[in-house]
């Protein structure tokens, strides 16, 4: 097909669009939409989107942004602080992964350059799709997590060698060694200057043109220094990428580091995503159908291999089989880097095409298996590992030695949950924490805090913590869906049981109270609610009034602070949340000389907050209160909701059944 600019990219966007909603109303990551994209435009379908050498060159910027945030996300500190595990198991899992599939590769037998090409490609994991995970399970701080995280950090420093390395691999066998030397002598030298020139200036530099105080020449210097050092180090012979990493090395010293990985991300994440998309283009479904033998071995060899040489480190390094197992099982899988390590590959025609489809669909399948593996990690740990089970068993049994009665549950023992702890201490309430943290907990035990290792989401945990003789459970969890996971249990088990819950803000409490919260507290609502009592105080309230509005606010459940107005776009929030929304009443509005009561609002699942009428604002207005031109009302909910019930206010029985539908 021609190619036609526009068109190309419109149906690249139209394709990507429904992919990325489709996919992630099913929970699974958007790279796959990517990868779908290009598979199905691809020349090796629908031959759509021609595979063109300047789209390729497009989608490296994708590559040159990420290698840019793991540069911003560096840090010398955490490296030393988890110096055992990251320099010791991931670089043991990179360089004995390398080495295994350098032999399955001369065994084939492939060409020994083909072998380490495969060796790196397939020692990576997927840092993203694994730290999402561990965190929305609330195992970023468990042994098995710390593991990962440190496997994975090493994995993505160990990127930078490999860039360097496989272009090494291009030249002729006979000079091998001198280019392998000469483009480390490069990249130690071209780090060196960089390093050594760029961190006395690129502070005072960025300084400088933050003070300017403009968003856009902020904007436009980050993209200077990046792609400035990324061409940098392709002059030295080296990668676009290790210049990004670099310069995003530089910046995360700096006190900008925050605000630059804001500002890069949606030119990371829209070019990422077009990178994945001519990975996905690479992808010739007759060819796996063809050799689907091949493509099951190389994801056997993955899972299994990689997985069972992860289980032999964590054992190696003192970890018992069960938190081993659970350590193997979230880090086999193939990663973002592996794709891109394929693709340079793939440019300097290092893998032939037998080999190229059949990693890339082992790899593909591989990341689809892997949400499902890291969800069940713990079961099937449980399932697999006999002392694992029976560690599991003893730790249960030493929290029902505890034997307390009416106490209060504590599920987390953080900052908030440490607090509530203190409170219930001082007043005489005894209570049982839960904590997956083993440093938090070991510390919080020795200091004679009743705190245990365990996860409030499992219903035997929860009965070992005497929940059928709690006077309360208290959630401080930060993250909703944990929340809601060990609220439907709590319910199961014990519905008359008082549940108090953690939220962040109000846009989050129908979501809570839906799963059975009794109380719902939401940190920004009590946080306004005290910055206005005590701005009362300041300006010369007496302490009564204070605190008997204070509790008046408290006892309507927040329905003052309840919502907010939204503005364009509210990064970071759930775009379906309830909000406030305000409806002038015009001359012609059909709600006009009607009361609430008759136009009965709440069937749209809305309710009136006020109505300000004459530039005076009636909170929680009567039923019978009927509206005239000039009003306008202020409505809680849904954006759907709100859309519905607009229509129906402004225009009436014209759209009132397609509204009521």
């Amino acid at each position: 097909m021609q190619d036609h600019g526009l068109l190309t990219i419109i149906l690249l966007l139209a394709t990507g669009v429904l992919l990325v909603g489709f996919l992630r109303y099913l929970r699974l990551p958007a790279v796959f939409a990517y990868l779908l994209t290009g598979i199905i435009l691809g020349p090796h379908a629908l031959a759509v989107v021609p595979d063109l050498a300047r789209t390729r060159q497009l989608a490296t910027f994708g590559v040159v942004f990420l290698m840019f945030s793991i540069g911003l996300e560096f840090s010398l500190a955490q490296f030393l602080s988890m110096r055992r595990l990251v320099f010791g198991m991931g670089l043991a899992q990179v360089v004995l992964t390398s080495l295994l599939f350098v032999g399955i590769a001369l065994l084939i037998p492939l060409p020994w350059k083909t072998g380490v090409i495969l060796g790196g490609i397939l020692a990576m994991s997927s840092t993203a799709m694994v730290v999402r995970a561990l965190a929305e399970k609330m195992e970023m701080q468990t042994r098995h997590g710390r593991i990962a995280v440190s496997v994975l950090l090493f994995q993505d420093l160990a990127v930078v060698p490999l860039l360097i390395l496989i272009p090494a691999l291009a030249g002729s066998t006979a000079n091998l060694l001198q280019d392998l030397a000469m483009a480390g002598l490069k990249a130690t030298l071209v780090l060196l200057v960089l390093l050594v020139i760029g961190r006395p200036v690129i502070r005072p530099w960025f300084q400088l043109v933050a003070n300017r105080k403009s968003t856009e020449l902020f904007m436009l210097n980050v993209l200077l220094v990046t792609l400035g050092l990324a061409w940098v180090t392709e002059q030295a012979g080296l990668s676009l990428a290790l210049g990004a990493f670099v310069a995003g090395m530089l910046i995360s010293e700096t006190a900008y580091r925050y605000q630059v990985e804001a500002d890069i991300a949606p030119f990371r994440d829209i070019l990422l995503g077009l990178f994945f998309v001519t990975i996905g283009m690479l992808v010739d479904l007759p060819v796996w159908w063809a050799n689907m033998g091949w493509v099951l071995a190389v994801l056997a060899m993955i899972l299994l291999l990689k997985g069972f040489l992860v289980w032999g480190l964590s054992r190696l390094f003192g970890f018992e089989p069960g938190v081993a197992l659970r350590s193997a099982i979230v880090l086999a899988q193939a990663g973002e880097f592996g794709f891109v390590l394929l693709a340079l590959a793939n440019q300097y025609q290092l893998l032939p095409p037998r080999v190229l489809q059949p990693v890339l669909g082992g790899m593909l399948f591989s990341m689809m298996l892997a949400p499902i593996l890291v969800e069940r990690n713990g079961w099937l740990a449980r399932t697999l590992v006999e002392s694992y089970r029976q560690h599991r068993d003893q730790q249960l049994a030493e929290i029902r030695a505890a034997n307390f009665q009416a106490h209060v549950v504590l599920c987390g023992y953080g900052r908030v949950g440490q607090s509530v702890g203190r409170v219930l201490e001082e007043e005489g309430i005894p209570f049982i924490a839960l904590d997956l943290d083993p440093v938090r907990v070991r510390q919080a035990q020795s200091a004679g805090e009743s705190i245990f290792y365990g996860d409030a989401s499992r219903r035997d945990v929860l009965q070992a913590v005497g929940i059928f003789s709690a006077q309360a459970v208290v959630i401080t969890y930060a993250n909703v869906t944990s929340s809601q996971r060990v609220l439907s249990i709590i319910k199961e088990l014990r519905p008359d049981l008082p549940v108090i819950v953690r939220a962040h803000d109000d846009s989050q409490l129908e979501r809570l109270e839906a799963a059975g919260a009794d109380e719902v507290v939401p940190e920004v609502t009590e946080g306004a609610l005290m910055l206005a009592s005590q701005t009362l105080l300041l300006i010369g309230f007496p302490v009564s009034t204070v605190l008997r509005r204070v509790r008046r606010f408290r006892q309507e459940r927040y329905q003052f602070f309840r919502g907010a107005f939204w503005g364009g776009s509210e990064p970071g929030e759930d775009q379906n949340s309830a909000r406030l929304a305000s409806i002038a009443l015009g001359e012609t509005a059909f709600a006009l000389h009607l009361s609430l009561r008759e136009l009965n609002l709440t069937r749209f699942g809305v309710a009136v907050v006020a109505v300000r009428r004459h530039g005076i604002r009636g909170r929680d207005p009567s039923p019978d209160t009927v509206l005239t031109p000039g009003d306008v009302l202020v409505l809680f909910g849904t954006p759907a909701a709100l859309t519905r019930a607009e229509l129906y206010v402004l225009e009436g029985n014209t759209v009132q059944e397609a509204a009521a539908g």
